[in-house]
């Protein structure tokens, strides 16, 4: 880097998810480069003109040390990120083997993509999953490049304080609040060189209490740069990102916007009202159904009833023919103990000396059947 460009007063205020949607679209097309002065970045647009790309060539060509290049996602590295979150965040079987099947075929980012934005189960996860492996793969890019940096997103700073530090990037004298401000971004930035950025573990110890979650909306700051060379003012990356869930795995989409649009518009929607009409004509006759086997009276059902009579009237038959048998051997069975077992003493209930009109018959004539089978094995 050239001695005569100024050397920035605290850590250089990088937003994490624009770095993060550069690398996704960064290929053999697409060029992007870091400023290591300001923090800026800088995408070769090839649909500039003639001369705005040779000026931008020949500033990146004498000032090699000052400017970075992003690298490129080889095909090794989008299948790993994607085979990654299968065998660790995909607990479905059928979801799993879908999804492997899909990265081992053509277009399979694209595919993977498209499949995972039909599941809203998995698109929560896969968000998560690919914030988590693309911060620690930047930083670890960050501190291979000696970047001094923070991330946006992390200070816990106001907004007005924020920009007040980008104005004051190359200043030495400062106000109080900004210069305790500078010594918070330093703090701050000793956390993305140890060995936690990295490998990021859970906290051990207690749980936190369950709070409810308050949902803010991000304080963006707007971008303030002052030392851009005016050959690559127009090449300047400055998209309006401020979530992970904007940033798309997708190289062929700018947006999530346009990723979903190409979904809307996909003819697969089309079979799949066709489907939905069918399952809501299935549902219908299911719970028709269901009335016709719980009754068959009412009004105008003996009609519709007849198409079924095959179906149902045996199930009707088996029900009926069933429950008389067991009313008639349960007094069998307790007139046999009532004639093995002895009788209480004590004046008998009126409810038993009714009964006892109707049981001296039953009595004697399994007294009787006792008494031939004995006197048959006596003669044998």
């Amino acid at each position: 880097m050239k001695s005569n460009l100024p050397q920035a007063k605290n850590p250089l205020i990088l937003r994490y998810h624009r770095l993060m949607d550069a690398f996704a679209k960064s290929d053999d097309e697409r060029d992007f480069y870091l400023d290591k002065v300001e923090g800026f970045l800088l995408y070769v647009d090839l649909d500039k003109g003639i001369e705005e790309l040779a000026l931008l060539e020949k500033e990146l060509v004498e000032n090699k040390d000052r400017y970075c290049l992003l690298p490129k996602m080889t095909f090794y590295e989008v299948k790993k990120f994607m085979e990654g979150f299968v065998h660790e965040k995909v607990y479905d079987i059928d979801t799993k083997e879908k999804l492997l099947d899909l990265i081992a075929a053509k277009e399979a980012r694209e595919n993977f993509l498209e499949f995972i934005y039909d599941h809203l189960a998995e698109l929560e996860k896969w968000q998560q999953y690919y914030q988590e492996r693309s911060r620690i793969r930047i930083i670890e890019w960050l501190r291979q490049q000696n970047v001094h940096f923070v991330f946006e997103e992390d200070l816990e700073l106001t907004r007005g304080v924020v920009e007040k530090l980008k104005r004051s990037l190359f200043e030495t004298k400062v106000p109080k609040e900004v210069a305790q401000a500078r010594d918070s971004l330093v703090a701050k930035a000793k956390t993305y060189y140890s060995n936690e950025a990295l490998n990021p573990r859970p906290k051990r110890g207690r749980p936190p209490k369950q709070v409810a979650k308050v949902e803010l909306e991000p304080q963006v700051t707007i971008d303030i740069y002052t030392q851009v060379p005016s050959s690559c003012r127009l090449f300047l990356y400055i998209p309006d990102i401020a979530t992970a869930a904007s940033v798309t795995f997708s190289s062929k989409f700018e947006t999530e916007e346009h990723l979903l649009a190409s979904l809307r518009g996909s003819p697969r929607l089309r079979v799949d009202e066709k489907l939905e009409a069918l399952s809501q004509r299935l549902e219908s006759l299911r719970l028709l159904s269901d009335r016709l086997a719980g009754s068959e009276k009412g009004l105008g059902m003996d009609k519709l009833t007849k198409p079924f009579q095959p179906f149902l009237k045996p199930k009707f038959k088996e029900n009926v023919s069933v429950e008389p048998m067991y009313e008639e051997e349960t007094p069998k069975v307790e007139s046999a103990i009532g004639a093995v077992l002895p009788k209480k003493r004590g004046r008998p209930r009126k409810e038993e000396s009714e009964a006892e009109e109707f049981a001296p018959q039953k009595r004697r004539r399994f007294a009787i059947k006792k008494v031939t089978q004995i006197k048959g094995k006596k003669g044998k």
